[in-house]
C-alpha cells in the first residue's frame, strides 16, 4: 500500500482547490486515505438541489475528483510531471443524499497498481479504472466506475 500523510491530503486539497475552480466552488477536500482508498469531502449547502438533496452533477464530480486524486497520489513519487486526466465514466444514482457528500475512491489491489505504474513508466502512458462510492444512511447511494489516463508530460 502506498503511504499518505495529512499533509499529503493538504497538498492534494490545494492542488483541487487551485487547479480545478469547480472544487473550489463545491468546497471539495481529501479528507482520509486508508487501505480503502481515498476520501473526498463536499459539504452539502454548496451543493444542494431545488429538493434540498446533493446535486447529481456534484456527486457526479466528487466521485470523479476522487478518482482522479486517487491517482495523483499514485504516480506522485514517480520522478517525472504526469497528467492525469478522466477518459470514460458511468454513474449510478441509487438513492438521494441528504448529507455532506463522501466520495471514496476504491484502491485497486497491487497487482494492478504495479501494472498500471509499470505501463507508464515504460510507455509514457497508462489507463486505470476505478470505482468510487458515495453512501447515504450507511447503504450505496452513487456507483462510479471511471476509466483514467495518465501520461508522462515533459
Amino acid at each position: 500500500m502506498i503511504a499518505v500523510s495529512t499533509d499529503d491530503l493538504h497538498r492534494l486539497t490545494r492542488t483541487l482547490q487551485s487547479e480545478i475552480p469547480l472544487a473550489r466552488a463545491m468546497k471539495v477536500e481529501a479528507s482520509l486515505f486508508d487501505a480503502r482508498g481515498l476520501c473526498l469531502r463536499a459539504p452539502l449547502a454548496p451543493n444542494i438541489n431545488h429538493k434540498l438533496t446533493a446535486f447529481g452533477g456534484s456527486l457526479a464530480n466528487v466521485a470523479a475528483l476522487a478518482g482522479w486524486g486517487l491517482v495523483q497520489l499514485l504516480v506522485r513519487d514517480l520522478g517525472f510531471p504526469v497528467v492525469v486526466v478522466i477518459q470514460d465514466c458511468r454513474v449510478q444514482y441509487l438513492k438521494p443524499v441528504v448529507s455532506d457528500i463522501e466520495a471514496l475512491a476504491l484502491l485497486p489491489d497491487v497487482v494492478r497498481i504495479d501494472k498500471f505504474l509499470r505501463t507508464l513508466t515504460r510507455h509514457g502512458r497508462a489507463r486505470l479504472e476505478l470505482e468510487a462510492h458515495i453512501p447515504a444512511a450507511d447503504e450505496p447511494a452513487v456507483i462510479f466506475s471511471g476509466q483514467f489516463v495518465a501520461a508522462r508530460h515533459d
